[in-house]
């Protein structure tokens, strides 16, 4: 069955020598596999060069029930990624948050409201032409609450511990071993104010910004089913 629909590219990967797999959240179908052929054919309908790292692409699909990979039948860029594709820090923002959602975004179903804040946030970094260091770090932080694992931070007082099993502030230290001092606690209570447009004021020295990346991605791999190391993370890390 022939759709048209909407997507974000997360990866692309060789399958064989006729074509690679990529991994598209679209707002219909959720994270989709799709059998992308490789031919540089000026006649072919579908360009590779279309489905770099978090692009986002109109696509005609062919969808069918239990097929584990679909096919893409046609695929235009919704609109040209000018400033990610060439700035060095936001070419391994890209890459990071690709690979990131490539775990994440589990779900493969219709999920709109995802899709927005994705493309939305695509939208930011493209246009943001300063300021973006912290940039997938308010992102990663801001997508919980699309997945059901939002923090609460709301009883935050200021020798609590932040307790990342069970997602709260807590007046005792907790007996897991999956908690934040009451000095990284203090920090986290910040991102309740933090966004894409103030984050330029979240001033971090290297070593912060990391070490918040961890606690974050702790967070993930205890509330997500099978989260893995993400092996992009090394690249970013070395541009700070």
């Amino acid at each position: 069955m022939h759709h048209k629909t909407q997507g974000i590219v997360l990866g692309t990967r060789k399958y064989n020598d006729r074509f690679s797999i990529t991994q598209v959240f679209s707002s219909e179908f959720g994270r989709t596999a799709y059998m992308l052929p490789q031919s540089k054919s000026k006649k072919s309908k579908i360009n590779q060069a279309l489905f770099f790292p978090l692009s986002v692409v109109n696509l005609e699909v062919e969808h069918f029930p239990f097929r584990q990979i679909h096919r893409i039948k046609e695929a235009q860029r919704q609109f040209p990624l000018y400033s990610i594709n060439v700035n060095l820090l936001k070419v391994s923002i890209a890459f990071f948050l690709s690979e990131f959602l490539t775990q994440v975004l589990q779900e493969t179903h219709e999920n709109t409201v995802i899709f927005n804040f994705l493309k939305e946030s695509i939208v930011t970094l493209e246009k943001k032409e300063t300021g973006i260091a912290n940039f997938h770090i308010v992102f990663m932080f801001s997508l919980t609450q699309f997945l059901g694992i939002s923090p609460n931070l709301d009883n935050y007082k200021d020798d609590y511990f932040f307790d990342l099993l069970n997602g709260e502030y807590v007046a005792n230290r907790p007996i897991n071993n999956h908690f934040l001092n009451i000095q990284e606690s203090r920090f986290l209570n910040l991102f309740k104010r933090i966004n894409f447009n103030n984050m330029h004021l979240l001033k971090l020295s290297q070593y912060n910004r990391n070490e918040i990346i961890n606690y974050i991605l702790d967070y993930y791999r205890i509330h997500v089913y099978d989260f893995p190391e993400i092996k992009s993370l090394q690249v970013l890390r070395e541009l700070y």
